[in-house]
C-alpha cells in the first residue's frame, strides 16, 4: 500500500468514475484499474462495486475512506513540516562540548544565535574530546567543538576559535608580582596539569623541547577543577586564556609569562560532511564560523581595541 494508492482511492471516490479519475491524474483507465486492484488485495476486501459505468462503495470502500483521507493528510502534513524546517530556522541544533568549552566558548555564540533564532532549541551534551567525535560521526549530535588538529574524511572542520596556554597562578603564589619568568625558574614550583588531552600533549612538547622536567604536584581530569585548585594555591598551571579571563578581571588569578613559552591552541565546529543541514544547522554553523573573530577576538586584536 502507498500514498499513490490512497491517492487513486480518493479520486475515484470522488468522482465516482474511473475514467474520470484517469483523465484528472493524467494516467490511463487501466492503470487506474491495476491501482485499485492491487490495493484491493492489500486491503483484503473488494473497496468498490461497478455496475457498467456507473462506481459505489462497497461497505469496506465505506469504511476504508476516512482511513485513507487520513493517512493522506498526515503525509502532507509531513511533507510541509519537513519542508518549512528546511525554509525557516526552526527545530533543534545540537553541539557536544567539553566541559570548559561548554563554560567558555560556546554562551557567546548560543546567546547571539538566540537573538536572531529564538525558535531553535539549542542543546549541549558535554562530552570530552573523543567521545564528541564519535557523536558526530554516530549522527548523535549536529556538530560538535573539538580541539585541532583532526583529520577524519567524514568530517568537515571548520576553525571557529584561537587563544593561546598560558600560565596561571593565585595572587598569593611568589610568582604572582612578576611579569616575566625563565623556564628554569618556573620548574622551581610544583605544577598541577591535566591527565591527558590535547592540552598536556602540547605541554609535554614544550617541556621536552626544554629537556626540563616539571614538579607535577598532582593531575585532574577537569580543566574546570584544576583552575580552581589553582586559585586555592595549590600550585600553579596552565589554562586556555579564554578558560581564565573572568578570573584574571575579578583578580583571583594571575598570568605569568614565560619566555620562550608560545603555546597556542584552536578550536573547530565539526560535523559530518554528508549530514543534511537544516535551516537552523545551517544558521548555526554561518554564525559560528563568519562571527569567530567577533565572538572570539584574538589576544591581539582584543588588546588594539582596548
Amino acid at each position: 500500500m502507498d500514498f499513490e494508492q490512497l491517492k487513486t482511492f480518493l479520486h475515484v471516490c470522488r468522482l465516482k468514475s474511473f475514467s474520470r479519475a484517469a483523465e484528472k491524474l493524467g494516467v490511463t483507465q487501466p492503470a487506474i484499474s491495476a491501482q485499485i486492484r492491487s490495493l484491493e488485495k492489500e486491503v483484503g476486501a473488494r473497496l468498490f462495486d461497478r455496475d457498467g459505468g456507473k462506481v459505489t462503495f462497497t461497505a469496506a470502500g465505506r469504511l476504508f475512506e476516512p482511513f485513507a483521507e487520513h493517512c493522506l493528510q498526515c503525509h502532507s502534513h509531513i511533507v510541509m513540516a519537513v519542508n518549512e524546517l528546511y525554509r525557516s530556522a526552526r527545530g533543534e541544533v545540537s553541539v557536544s562540548a567539553s566541559e570548559a568549552t561548554s563554560l567558555y566558548i560556546l554562551p557567546p555564540v548560543f546567546a547571539e544565535y538566540k537573538k536572531q533564532y529564538a525558535r531553535v532549541n539549542l542543546s549541549i551534551v558535554r562530552a570530552e574530546h573523543l567521545r564528541s567525535i564519535e557523536m558526530v560521526v554516530n549522527r548523535e549530535v549536529d556538530f560538535a567543538i573539538v580541539s585541532t588538529p583532526l583529520k577524519d574524511p567524514r568530517l568537515v572542520v571548520q576553525s571557529i576559535h584561537r587563544d593561546e596556554i598560558v600560565l596561571t597562578v593565585s595572587p598569593a603564589h611568589p610568582l604572582a608580582a612578576r611579569g616575566t619568568i625563565k623556564v628554569d625558574e618556573m620548574l622551581q614550583f610544583p605544577v598541577l596539569l591535566l591527565k591527558q588531552g590535547r592540552q598536556r600533549t602540547l605541554l609535554n612538547n614544550f617541556f621536552e623541547s626544554f629537556d626540563a622536567q616539571p614538579r607535577i604536584a598532582m593531575e585532574v581530569d577537569s580543566s574546570e577543577l584544576l583552575k580552581r585548585l589553582i586559585a586555592a594555591g595549590l600550585g600553579m598551571g596552565f589554562l586556555p586564556r579564554a578558560n581564565v579571563q573572568d578570573d584574571l578581571h575579578g583578580g583571583l588569578l594571575k598570568v605569568v609569562k614565560v619566555e620562550g613559552m608560545r603555546i597556542n591552541r584552536e578550536l573547530a565546529l565539526i560535523f559530518r560532511k554528508d549530514r543534511t543541514l537544516t535551516h537552523a544547522a545551517h544558521a548555526f554553523l554561518e554564525l559560528a564560523t563568519n562571527s569567530a573573530e567577533q565572538l572570539y577576538p584574538s589576544p591581539r586584536a582584543a588588546k588594539a581595541a582596548r
